[in-house]
């Protein structure tokens, strides 16, 4: 997450304090907002823990029901 931080620290033109905090608020939000632990393996990879973009990505499809099958 530390690369995160700082990134959105030296784009936004904000301190690392902030940069965590407007983060933590976004993971917050999609937390209430997506449907069942969706909003956790959100949070979780943008933390570290969560494994591969490729997990997460499949884990969401599934959550999803097969929305994206074509």
């Amino acid at each position: 997450m530390e690369s995160i931080i700082k990134m959105i620290s030296e784009k936004a033109g904000i301190n690392e304090v902030q940069a965590k905090s407007a983060i933590e608020g976004v993971i917050s939000y999609l937390k209430d907002k997506m449907p069942g632990g969706m909003g956790t393996q959100v949070e979780s990879f943008i933390k570290g823990g969560g494994g591969s973009a490729g997990d997460m990505a499949s884990g969401l499809k599934d959550k999803l029901g097969g929305m994206f099958n074509n």
